[in-house]
C-alpha cells in the first residue's frame, strides 16, 4: 500500500486476537526504531520487547488493565534515559567515531557543547528531552509496522514508577516513557475497527504562512 493508504489502515487496536507476529516482521519494526532521528543522534532510549505471556499479565494491572497488553503478540516498553551523564555522552561519541574512523578532535567541540548545555539542566528536564525521542522513535514503528500489515496500540495508560519497578528500569538508569502493543486485530471483537477515522479537517489543523 501507498504511504496515505497505510495511515488509513492502521489505528490503535482495542482488542487482538493473540496471534504472534512473525519475528522477520519484529525485526523490520525494531530495525525501524533503530534508524529513526533522535536529538543529535544520541538515542538515549531503550526498548525493551516482551512477549512472554507471565510477564505481560503482571504488567497489565500496571497498565489499567487494558486488555492489549496480554492479547498483544509482543509489547514494546520504550524507556528513556534517566539523565544524560557524562558517561553515556563521551561514550556515544567514542563509538560514533569508533564507526566512522574519525578522531576525537574532530567532534571534540560538539560534545563538549552537549555536554555543556545538558549539564545546565535538571535531572528532571534531562529526562523530559530523552523521553521526547522515544516518541519519535515510536512514529517510525508505527508506520514500519503498519507497512508490514501488523497492528499496533500506542500506549501512555500505566503507573511509570510501578512498571519501572518491575523491571528495575532504575538500576539500568532508564524510565518508562511510553509502550507499544504489537499483533493482529480481532475484527470480531473490537468496537473501533469498523468506525470511520475522525481527524481534523486540514483547514482547522494546518496554518500555512507564505
Amino acid at each position: 500500500m501507498a504511504l496515505n493508504d497505510l495511515l488509513h489502515w492502521r489505528y490503535a487496536t482495542k482488542s487482538y486476537n493473540g496471534a504472534q507476529v512473525e519475528q522477520r516482521k519484529i525485526d523490520t519494526i525494531l530495525e525501524a526504531i533503530r534508524f529513526a532521528p533522535s536529538s543529535s543522534g544520541l538515542q538515549p532510549f531503550k526498548v525493551i520487547i516482551i512477549s512472554n505471556p507471565e510477564l505481560k499479565a503482571q504488567l497489565q494491572p500496571l497498565c489499567c488493565n487494558q486488555q492489549q497488553i496480554t492479547q498483544s503478540s509482543h509489547l514494546l516498553i520504550f524507556a528513556a534515559w534517566d539523565q544524560y551523564t557524562p558517561q553515556r555522552i563521551n561514550a556515544f561519541f567514542e563509538y560514533s567515531n569508533a564507526i566512522r574512523n574519525l578522531p576525537s578532535s574532530v567532534t571534540d567541540d560538539y560534545r563538549l557543547s552537549l555536554l555543556d548545555s545538558f549539564g545546565g539542566m535538571s535531572r528532571e528536564q534531562q529526562y523530559f528531552h530523552a523521553s521526547r525521542q522515544c516518541y519519535i522513535a515510536l512514529g517510525f514503528a508505527l508506520l514500519a509496522a503498519a507497512e508490514a500489515g501488523v497492528d499496533a496500540t500506542p500506549m501512555e495508560g500505566f503507573d511509570n514508577q510501578a512498571v519501572n519497578a518491575l523491571l528495575k528500569l532504575p538500576e539500568q538508569g532508564l524510565n518508562s516513557s511510553v509502550l507499544l502493543a504489537l499483533g493482529y486485530r480481532d475484527a470480531e471483537t473490537d468496537w473501533l475497527v469498523k468506525l470511520e477515522k475522525v481527524r481534523r479537517d486540514k483547514a482547522d489543523l494546518f496554518v500555512e504562512i507564505v
